[in-house]
């Protein structure tokens, strides 16, 4: 089984909590508005890493992330980008599984036919009364299942 940890909306944020819960990942991925480049360092020195730019990623390390980026894990693919309004392509017909998106701030996981979307919401600085959170995919036999987890903060 395959350990994906998701992260998003940090805003330069790695709190302690969310390092530990993405500790033991077997690949993280950062849906964007990263905001430090600090943040990614830290991420990598854990797993390999896969980050987006988000809309409040500015600089020439930002300039360096992806808009969006494409992943598989064995038969499972996924699309990755920070602002699902931005989404350009029909995942069912292009063949993916997954879009793990960020922006929001608001953690969702819900599946639309055969593609499971995902939002682990915000692990930075808390907005709103929304809460602390990140996720991880648990990918087993060409099977994707997406776990939300909500730190107190």
């Amino acid at each position: 089984m395959l350990r994906i940890g998701l992260i998003s909306d940090t805003h330069g944020l790695l709190r302690p909590q969310v390092e530990a819960f993405l500790r033991g990942s077997d690949h993280i991925v950062h849906a964007g508005d990263v905001c430090d480049a600090g943040v990614l360092d830290r991420l990598a020195a854990l797993a390999p890493l896969t980050a987006v730019r988000g809309n409040n990623d500015r600089g020439a390390w930002a300039e360096r992330l992806p808009l969006s980026a494409r992943l598989s894990w064995g038969t499972v693919h996924c699309h990755v980008l920070h602002d699902l309004a931005q989404l350009d392509v029909d995942p069912q017909a292009a063949g993916l599984h997954v879009v793990v998106s960020g922006h929001s701030h608001r953690p969702v996981a819900l599946r639309k036919g055969s593609v499971l979307y995902i939002n682990p919401g915000s692990a930075g600085p808390r907005r709103f009364k929304l809460p602390v959170s990140a996720a991880e995919l648990l990918v087993h036999n060409g099977a994707v299942e997406a776990r939300i987890t909500e730190f107190a903060v």
